[in-house]
């Protein structure tokens, strides 16, 4: 715990995983409770990484893949004109919106699947 509280004071403690369980409309810490301890023991909140669904596999993946054609055309066509700063701001501009894209395309945050024992 000693060495945990010293890595939250130095602000390079490594991230909780949390994922949502929705009947118990809460969160669930997967890894990290004593991180997540000394953290919360030096006064800061913990990192966390979320543990999340995609809704479709399917259609997420037909959504990621349409983004990225669309990038990449938008890209190759930059990426014909001459070479200069405007472009080059263009170019990160474009980047900065795929990534931004990507990050907001649809998770699933409908119930937790609760699977039935056997022997019930």
């Amino acid at each position: 715990m000693k060495a945990y509280r010293k890595h939250a004071r130095e602000n390079t403690l490594a991230p909780v995983l949390l994922w949502w369980v929705s009947f118990l409309d809460g969160w669930l810490l997967l890894d990290g409770h004593g991180r997540a301890a000394a953290a919360l023991a030096e006064g800061t909140q913990p990192a966390c990484v979320e543990l999340t669904r995609v809704p479709d596999d399917a259609d997420w993946r037909a959504n990621a893949v349409s983004v990225t054609e669309a990038y990449e055309e938008r890209v190759a066509r930059l990426s014909a004109h001459r070479a200069g700063p405007h472009i080059e701001r263009q170019r990160q501009a474009l980047e900065r919106g795929y990534a931004d894209v990507l990050s907001t395309l649809p998770y699933d945050p409908a119930t937790t699947v609760i699977f039935d024992h056997p022997g019930d």
